[in-house]
């Protein structure tokens, strides 16, 4: 039972085989188009999702350095007053020292370590500072 091709293919044949590949090109083609469609919408709202990161990141970026800034500021502030400090330190240290000689007592006077110059040698007992959890809003 097999069948053998006939010698002469009707043209009505031919034209619906056609017809038929046409279509099917067609369903194809808009298959393919509804796809690229489809994927075009995916990266669009991928797109706006990301900008939408993007615009979190960077003010937690920018909050991040205004931090910075105030520490820093803070920080410069806080070694003037250590600067200022430890010069009226000296110079009361050298007054009880003036007033011990001409008073012929004797004061014992410490000498206080230069932290600037040296700070990895503290003054007084290193106390822990405990880490605010939401100094950082990652």
């Amino acid at each position: 039972m097999s069948s053998k091709p006939q010698p002469a293919s009707s043209s009505s044949d031919l034209d619906e085989r056609k017809r038929k590949r046409k279509l099917s090109n067609r369903e194809s083609a808009r298959r393919s188009r509804m796809k690229k469609q489809q994927r075009l919408d995916e990266l669009v709202a991928q797109v706006g999702q990301l900008q939408e990161e993007n615009k979190k990141v960077m003010q937690m970026i920018d909050g991040a350095t205004q931090l910075y800034i105030n520490f820093s500021s803070d920080n410069n502030v806080m070694r003037a007053q250590v600067s200022e400090l430890t010069g009226r330190l000296h110079s009361l240290n050298s007054v009880i020292q003036i007033a011990s000689e001409v008073s012929g007592l004797a004061f014992e006077v410490p000498d206080i370590p230069d932290i600037l110059l040296e700070p990895w040698q503290m003054p007084c007992r290193v106390q822990p500072i405990p880490a605010n959890v939401d100094i950082f809003k990652f």
